[in-house]
């Protein structure tokens, strides 16, 4: 089993910048990737970013490129992710995930765990 525990999230003004954390405990040596989504208010939960465990390969959807940035610290069995430039449409619940074996980092349904999610507001 794998923990997945998010914080970071809170609100703030447009234009503003979060950074959100995924601390992974438990059998973390099993994790592949770790994948960022989330889910706004009537809204189907999307992809965000992802990056495998040791870091070589990152995703992004490309509507957030250059201003989302995910990395990891494999120390501290944490993934971050760098919101930069916020706007009031990213306000969401943003939740983390991982995934044990390969897969299409963009499919939600692949994932095997999942944290409880953090909400990030964006005023206008």
């Amino acid at each position: 089993q794998v923990q997945l525990v998010e914080s970071g999230g809170g609100l703030v003004q447009a234009g503003g910048s979060l950074r959100l954390s995924c601390a992974a405990s438990g059998r973390t040596f099993s994790i592949n990737i770790m994948g960022w989504f989330r889910q706004a208010p009537g809204k189907e939960r999307e992809f965000v970013a992802a990056t495998t465990w040791n870091g070589s390969r990152l995703y992004y959807v490309d509507s957030l490129k250059g201003r989302f940035t995910i990395s990891r610290d494999n120390a501290k069995n944490t993934v971050y992710l760098e919101m930069n430039s916020l706007k009031p449409e990213d306000t969401a619940v943003y939740y983390c995930a991982a995934a044990v074996g390969s897969l299409n980092p963009t499919d939600r349904g692949r994932y095997d765990y999942w944290g409880q999610g953090t909400q990030v507001t964006v005023s206008s």
